[in-house]
């Protein structure tokens, strides 16, 4: 029946006095002695304290892990705080207030969203400085190096956000700077593109050999921005922009030979537009060239072959060429009024070439210099020749002035009497300043024969000379002007004289012819032509025919009048009237 309590006791929830209950049935049912009953119940409360002990042991040690913990979490809070820049952070209560486990758990959702937010920190700081790591790689050329470094390590005691804006903007700079250093390379890239096109040259291989992720296939983001890939591509440009500098100069120089071969040997149009693509450029800026194989050694080397087989072919022309220069050569003596022997230079040219003892090149060459000097020569004879002709002209003038003086029908009204009298008066006002120009043509004829040491000539005549008679000539005019016309003062006081005495009788007859000035001559050449133009010295016989120089050269120059005709002073007694009327200053 006890038996039947206990099980039942125990089916349901033990507790310590049903259990002490049950021990005294059994103790009962035994017949345990009081002393080994109190004994054991000392031995049950033994241990009773055994386990309380040690329950409070768990209990306090849990409690200091605890306290533990939360020190830690609050360690971790600051530091995480400290770490981040943050003073304070919004999740976590000001006051320390609850138990601790209400405490560690108020703590608990701050502390898990700040390591949340360190986390996402360090990421942030690992890419920017990775990112920053690759392009400082880039830029120093060891792309291959950084792809075998490890991920950079983070300095997690400072994860602020003003740290990782330092880093930021340096990543800013240097994103900047590799895109200034891309578009270097990409204008770089494109004018070795341009200058290989207009070479004529492979731009793959060009292009490659300075770094292989220059070629047009790879991408933008790939290329090379190091120094060293700029410093390359900047060599290469100056390189290629040296060889398209020579190339041009070479296919100038073969341009302008081919237009000097072609104009000594007249060459037809249809044969010289087969080198258009040449002589297109003899005059452009290397900047100017951008047309593609314009500068290509092919075309180079054809150039050369065309001028070779010019060269060629103007040898068996050397006479023609030659004589065409010389000619040349004498039309600018001819314009510059300088005597020279053609005939013999002509004949000197026809012995070397048939001797052979000159080069084609040499003896043109030489003929080239000759008229480069005789231009220059001529160049600095143009102010003077330019005054010669002025003063020829103005001889001219006066020349015409003085036959219009002594035509006694010059006032008619005859048809054209209007048009000569509109001469006459530009013509006086030209004559007044021949004396100032002989004087100033005088003066820089001097000084051109100071500086070069020689005589001044005029188709072989000195100018000084010339206008030295002339100066002469004119001045015996005056004299004979001022004589005349006190030899007219005087006769006239004579038949003053005689009407008062005999006014009743016949009429005196009238005085001998008077006697007129001189006809000033003009510059004479050779001692007996008059002043003018290469061709206007004219011979001072009777019928003053015009002297045309010598030989053919000067044929086909244009002739004028005497300026002054030297003519007897009975012819121009006659005519003192006339002249008077229109006096020319010394």
């Amino acid at each position: 029946m006890a038996v039947t309590e206990t099980k039942d006791s125990l089916a349901g929830e033990p507790t310590c006095g049903s259990l002490l209950q049950q021990l005294q049935v059994i103790w009962d049912e035994v017949g345990e002695s009081d002393e080994e009953r109190d004994k054991m119940l000392l031995q049950l409360e033994q241990e009773c304290l055994d386990v309380y002990r040690r329950k409070v042991d768990q209990a306090s040690k849990s409690r200091v892990q605890l306290l533990q913990a939360l020190a830690d979490s609050r360690a971790e809070l600051a530091g995480l705080l400290s770490s981040l820049g943050e003073k304070t952070y919004i999740g976590v209560p000001e006051k320390s207030t609850g138990t601790i486990k209400e405490q560690l758990a108020a703590i608990s959702p701050a502390l898990e969203q700040l390591r949340e937010q360190k986390e996402e920190r360090i990421k942030e700081f690992i890419d920017t400085q990775s990112q920053i790591h690759k392009i400082c790689c880039e830029i120093a050329g060891s792309e291959k190096n950084c792809e075998q470094l490890v991920t950079p390590s983070v300095d997690e005691g400072d994860l602020s956000l003003k740290k990782l804006d330092e880093f930021q903007s340096h990543l800013q700079e240097l994103q900047k700077e590799k895109s200034d250093r891309l578009h270097k390379v990409l204008d770089f890239v494109s004018t070795v593109h341009d200058l290989c096109a207009v070479l004529g040259m492979d731009f793959y291989c060009t292009i490659t050999e300075v770094h292989p992720t220059l070629d047009d296939s790879i991408g933008v983001q790939f290329k090379s921005i190091s120094n060293d890939t700029l410093s390359k591509l900047a060599q290469t440009v100056e390189s290629l922009k040296e060889d398209k500098r020579m190339r041009l100069q070479k296919l100038q120089e073969l341009a302008a030979q081919l237009c000097d071969l072609w104009n000594l040997m007249d060459t037809p149009e249809e044969e010289r537009s087969l080198f258009d693509h040449v002589t297109c450029n003899i005059s452009a800026s290397v900047d100017q060239v951008v047309v593609p194989g314009a500068l290509a050694l092919d075309l180079i080397e054809q150039a050369e072959v065309e001028v070779e087989r010019l060269d060629d072919l103007k040898a068996s022309k050397m006479k023609e060429i030659a004589l065409k220069k010389q000619s040349e050569l004498e039309e600018i003596y001819a314009r510059a009024h300088i005597d020279i022997d053609s005939v013999s230079e002509q004949d000197k040219i026809m012995v070397l070439i048939d001797s052979g003892n000159v080069e084609p090149s040499e003896l043109l060459a030489n003929m080239d210099n000759q008229i480069l000097k005789a231009k220059e020569e001529a160049l600095s004879r143009k102010e003077i020749l330019e005054k010669v002709d002025k003063w020829m002209s103005a001889c001219e003038e006066e020349s015409w002035l003085e036959d219009y003086n002594r035509d006694d029908n010059r006032y008619n009204s005859s048809r054209g009497a209007h048009l000569n009298l509109k001469r006459a008066e530009k013509a006086r006002i030209l004559v007044n300043k021949i004396p100032a120009l002989v004087d100033t043509l005088v003066a820089k004829t001097r000084t051109w024969e100071e500086d070069r040491g020689l005589s001044f000539t005029y188709d072989g005549v000195p100018l000084l000379a010339m206008l030295d008679e002339y100066a002469m000539l004119r001045h015996e005019r005056e004299e004979e002007k001022r004589r005349m016309r006190d030899q007219k003062k005087f006769q006239e006081q004579q038949m003053s004289t005689e009407h008062e005495v005999a006014f009743t009788t016949r009429p005196t007859a009238s005085p001998s012819r008077a006697l007129g000035p001189k006809k000033v001559v003009g510059p004479r050449a050779n001692g007996a032509a008059a002043n003018g133009t290469p061709n206007r010295r004219l011979s001072l016989n009777s019928n003053g025919s015009r002297s045309m120089g010598k030989d053919s050269k000067k044929e086909n120059r244009t002739a004028a009048p005497a300026n002054f005709v030297a003519i007897s002073k009975e012819d121009a007694a006659s005519h003192v009237s006339a002249t008077d009327s229109s006096p020319i200053s010394p």
